[in-house]
């Protein structure tokens, strides 16, 4: 299984973040706009919650607060789970069941390097099954 180090140099793409003091509103439209379900909220270089839809929900739309005047600080989820890119993917893919989470930060001594969601998991682990059975397939056949 691949680490996770090693998943993020195939993978270019940009991470989004959004600051503690812009508005859910403007996190909302920084999500639709990458089609993304999560943000990470960085002060700086240094990261301090994620702000994610379920965290909208559950904190903004059931509440009756306005994503217009709540600050992303507010609502964000400050305890953050991480991972490191030594771990593996099925490493992520444990975490992410056993915490009920969708997206994992993935920092080396407090430096952020890229961010792994539960898509990316499931791809990867899908991949290296696809592989594993073609194996199997070569050595019963030949």
């Amino acid at each position: 299984m691949r680490t996770v180090g090693e998943f993020l140099q195939d993978r270019k793409s940009p991470i989004q973040s959004i600051e503690p003091y812009q508005t859910v509103r403007e996190a909302l439209e920084l999500m639709a706009q990458y089609n993304i379900g999560a943000l990470l909220v960085m002060r700086g270089q240094r990261l301090v919650g994620m702000f994610s839809e379920r965290d909208y929900a559950r904190k903004v739309a059931l509440l009756g607060r306005s994503s217009s005047q709540t600050q992303v600080s507010q609502v964000m989820s400050e305890r953050v789970i991480s991972v490191s890119p030594k771990q593996t993917i099925e490493e992520c893919m444990e975490l992410m069941t056993h915490h009920h989470i969708r997206h994992l930060p993935v920092l080396q001594d407090d430096q952020l390097l890229g961010l792994i969601s539960i898509g990316d998991v499931v791809r990867e682990m899908l991949t290296a099954q696809k592989f594993l059975i073609d194996q199997l397939h070569s050595y019963i056949s030949g």
